[in-house]
């Protein structure tokens, strides 16, 4: 019998180091644009480490607000250039990760962590270069009582994970990149990298074309002198 609350499934699909090392190349902002801007987590999840990009792929996690026994298992099952992806709730009384969890995240080569609830030991994280993007902070410690699941689709701020999908973050937020579609949505992404090289060129050179902005203008209806 399915013991509901208290499962670790199997990850069926990951992408390939290769294919997620190129998605390292590329900017949250033009992955949103070419995913219609419908697959970026809440801005309410920021950054609380020093500097550096986020790129891996999606090792879920669900709990209960405040308890990271079942984090503390995913830490253990992880792969190099796993991204721990923790749905707690959104809830910031008790703290899901801290120091200690980071520096077993950096000893497993863990890509890093998403956490929709709260951390602490934050100058820990602070003068780190271990991304982690959380909702908030507390100095509560967590629970580890349960339950919990591993591996089963997550809602990270109204966005739906699956296992495997492709995680980005930087200084913009996160994206996400669900698995099956990455190499087609890397195809357009590298497509519109070139065009707005054209673009800033064209800026520096004085040749930019500006009539599309009086052309959509007039198009709803705006008088123009």
């Amino acid at each position: 019998m399915t013991n509901l609350g208290f499962r670790i499934l199997s990850r069926t699909e990951r992408p390939d180091a290769v294919l997620l090392e190129q998605f390292r190349n590329v900017v949250t902002p033009h992955i949103s644009d070419n995913l219609n801007r419908i697959h970026a987590i809440s801005s309410a999840l920021r950054p609380y480490h020093k500097e550096g990009r986020l790129v891996g792929a999606a090792l879920t996690v669900k709990t209960r607000p405040g308890d990271n026994l079942m984090v503390h298992k995913a830490i253990d099952l992880a792969e190099p250039g796993d991204v721990i992806v923790v749905d707690a709730g959104g809830d910031v009384t008790n703290s899901i990760v801290g120091e200690i969890m980071l520096r077993l995240a950096q000893k497993k080569g863990i890509a890093g962590f998403i956490i929709d609830g709260a951390i602490r030991d934050t100058g820990a994280f602070a003068n780190d270069t271990f991304p982690v993007y959380a909702r908030g902070i507390t100095h509560r410690g967590p629970y580890k009582d349960g339950p919990g699941e591993i591996n089963v689709p997550v809602s990270i701020g109204g966005m739906v994970i699956h296992p495997g999908d492709i995680l980005v973050g930087d200084e913009d937020g996160l994206a996400v990149v669900p698995l099956g579609e990455a190499k087609d949505v890397l195809k357009l992404v590298l497509e519109q990298q070139v065009r707005e090289r054209d673009i800033l060129q064209s800026i520096e050179d004085g040749t930019v074309n500006r009539d599309w902005v009086d052309q959509t203008l007039r198009q709803k209806g705006c008088e123009l002198d």
